[in-house]
């Protein structure tokens, strides 16, 4: 992670196969004095690495319009050793018919919990669901001996995320800027992904400004 301050002001040219992405940095230093209960009838099933191609299958279902490529890049072995780690929780959240949203929780620095992935399958969003999924995440995090839960989000994102983040306790710290390859590109998700992201596959012009 480039954490040098002294990056170029103005317009800076993006790699061709590449994009960028402007990230936000929230945390929470201390749980809610009051967690509002959600009448859903939804329940969260623990995903174990036995679970790997469910975990795969929840994971594009609900990323692929977000830009989620993380996992996907892993192979199978990396991803079972984070499923069975007993310093991460990752639940699928179910309807009672199917898996309609994915949390994860990880534990592995002490004193801290990170909201790894949070999402909801796109017929989920907008119901109220999410907030039953986030109340679930507060809880289970400060269940644990923690100072400190956070998370990061980007403008690739749910556009109502970071409002959601915030008005759910967590705070913005930081913004930084990503650049990594363009997965619809190199095949790992498909061309037709986050159609609200630009995808720039041919020869560049040069960039005028008025």
């Amino acid at each position: 992670m480039n954490t040098n301050p002294e990056l170029p002001m103005g317009y800076s040219p993006v790699p061709p196969g590449k994009i960028a992405n402007a990230v936000t940095f929230l945390e929470m230093r201390e749980p809610p004095e009051k967690i509002t209960a959600a009448d859903t009838p939804l329940a969260l099933v623990r995903l174990t690495s036995s679970d790997l191609e469910d975990y795969r299958v929840l994971f594009r279902l609900i990323g692929e319009d977000w830009m989620w490529v993380s996992r996907l890049e892993m192979d199978d072995d990396s991803v079972r050793a984070i499923l069975s780690d007993p310093a991460v929780e990752v639940y699928a959240l179910t309807d009672g018919e199917r898996q309609i949203g994915l949390l994860e929780l990880d534990f592995r620095v002490p004193g801290e919990c990170e909201l790894v992935f949070f999402g909801l399958a796109r017929e989920a969003i907008g119901k109220g669901v999410g907030r039953c999924l986030m109340n679930e995440a507060i809880a289970r995090a400060w269940a644990r001996p923690i100072d400190r839960f956070w998370l990061h989000t980007c403008h690739f994102d749910h556009p109502a995320a970071l409002a959601f983040y915030q008005r759910s306790g967590f705070t913005p710290y930081a913004l930084m800027v990503e650049v990594h390859d363009d997965p619809r590109l190199t095949g790992v998700l498909p061309r037709t992904a986050a159609p609200h992201v630009p995808l720039l596959d041919v020869p560049r012009r040069d960039c005028v400004t008025g």
